[in-house]
């Protein structure tokens, strides 16, 4: 079974650099090639979910005591389900989106090898291992943001290769201070490796700062947000992956194998480091919502939407409890279902009416149904409305800050507090605007619009189905990542 991990890994990546090769002369031949990679590789991890191989697969020894390897842990079947479960839905998404690009055969390259380097940080065993896929994941998506190429498209890809490089090169700091001080190997271990006696202590936490920062940079942390709503340029199924599953959660997931797997809590909790990263991940909170609200462009509103929600995931991880970690799992995997739902349905706005801000969805409701009630469920459920699974991932966030007591965490609760409410308000204005317009307002060419098609309307369908039974029947899946952030799994 461990190398079933590396056949996950290898198959989309090698799927997706070969395809050009073929030059398919129909579009349905190039779709059925890459439902058969990204399903094959899907299979292939929830044979993995079901039969966690025991064990580390070694690939590369470099030193002594470095290599690259893979090991299937709790905290990776998290990630790996969650992308597993959402990515063939994406693509299908983007095979009836991408009709109206060019560069069909470059996008799905891209497209489909993104999901094996992303698996590939989903099932590292060391944080070494962990950095050259987080590194790959940079190179990988930049075509797919710049994959339009005009002067809009390239210039937000350079601004995220910018701060990507710049995120990376913190990290790797910080990751050259766990191999000095800590363990050489840089194998991930529940609790961590690092101890912070003496006059280390000091070098210790600004360390894991760099972690937190560095990594922290695909995770949009202010202030180093500004490269995740520039993305938005991309195509929908570029932003839908780069905001709600790949790149920003591959940061957050990141930022807790180094603060519970690397330097550990014991290490860090009560210190000015845990303050400060805690502080950070509390004002994004409030400052992404914030400025989603008072933006305009749907898909730029969707993006600060997803900078404030990723820091529910880091304030969970920086209160360094199993309890805390529970909550970030559960937001880690409930927002991608809901966040992913939310921009499919921006893209198919402006997929088939070319309308891309609030003000021109009015009376949009009545014409294109299917893709508004899913954004209402979306909407709905990312406002945390009980019974839809935004609601248990807040919950189980709060009363894990409560438990932890003092300053910031308290701090935290009302901060959660605030972006709910804004959060309601960023979202419900388009939705009440599509079903109720100002009378003799947006009727003008709405005519011709209409739902997507049924490639599009499928992952609707099956998204609004596990939003409901998440948001009424996590209770196994809960237990489950308890679990997994108490170090069981």
């Amino acid at each position: 079974m461990k190398f079933l991990m590396l056949f996950a890994v290898l198959l989309p990546l090698l799927a997706g650099a070969v395809l050009p090769l073929f030059h398919f002369q129909q579009r349905r031949q190039r779709e059925m090639y890459v439902s058969a990679a990204v399903g094959a590789t899907s299979l292939a991890v929830l044979a993995l979910l079901l039969h966690c191989p025991v064990g580390t697969l070694r690939l590369i020894p470099l030193t002594a005591t470095l290599e690259i390897a893979l090991r299937m842990d709790g905290l990776s079947a998290a990630f790996a389900g969650l992308v597993a479960f959402l990515w063939p839905l994406a693509s299908l998404y983007a095979f009836e989106y991408i009709k109206h690009e060019s560069g069909d055969d470059r996008f799905f390259a891209f497209y489909t090898m993104s999901y094996g380097v992303t698996l590939g940080i989903a099932m590292s065993d060391n944080l070494l291992t962990l950095y050259l896929f987080y590194e790959l994941l940079t190179l990988v998506t930049l075509p797919l943001v710049m994959h339009s190429r005009d002067v809009r498209s390239v210039k937000a890809g350079m601004k995220y290769l910018t701060y990507s490089i710049g995120g990376a090169a913190c990290a790797f700091l910080g990751l050259m201070v766990l191999y000095g001080l800590g363990d050489p190997t840089l194998r991930f271990v529940y609790g961590g490796f690092m101890s912070a006696d003496g006059n280390r202590r000091t070098l210790v936490l600004a360390a894991y700062l760099l972690c937190f920062f560095g990594f922290g940079v695909k995770a949009a942390v202010f202030p180093f947000h500004g490269w995740l709503p520039a993305a938005g340029v991309a195509p929908t199924p570029v932003t839908a992956l780069l905001h709600a599953v790949a790149v920003v959660k591959a940061g957050a997931f990141a930022v807790m194998r180094v603060t519970f797997y690397c330097f550990g809590p014991a290490v860090l909790a009560g210190t000015w480091a845990q303050q400060t990263a805690m502080g950070f991940a509390v004002f994004t909170i409030v400052f992404g919502s914030a400025m989603a609200l008072r933006e305009p462009h749907l898909k730029r509103r969707l993006a600060y939407s997803t900078v404030s929600n990723l820091s529910y995931i880091l304030f969970g991880v920086t209160l360094m409890t199993p309890a805390g970690l529970t909550g970030a799992l559960a937001h880690m995997v409930f927002h991608g279902v809901m966040k992913i739902t939310l921009f499919f349905c921006a893209g198919a706005i402006m997929y088939k009416t070319q309308r891309q801000y609030v003000p021109e969805l009015a009376g949009l409701g009545r014409y294109m149904p299917v893709t508004f009630a899913a954004f209402a469920v979306g909407g709905t459920a990312l406002a945390g409305t009980p019974l839809l699974p935004g609601f248990l991932s807040k919950w189980t966030l709060a009363t894990a800050a409560m438990d932890a007591g003092g300053t910031l965490p308290l701090l935290g609760v009302a901060a959660l507090l605030v972006s709910a409410f804004l959060t309601a308000a960023y979202l419900y204005t388009p939705l009440v605007d599509a079903f109720f317009p100002p009378k003799g307002v947006g009727e003008n060419g709405l005519a011709q619009a209409q739902d997507p098609g049924l490639y599009m309307k499928v992952p609707f369908f099956v998204l609004m189905a596990a939003m409901l039974a998440l948001g009424v029947g996590s209770r196994g899946l809960l237990a489950l990542l308890a679990r997994i952030a108490a170090g069981r799994l």
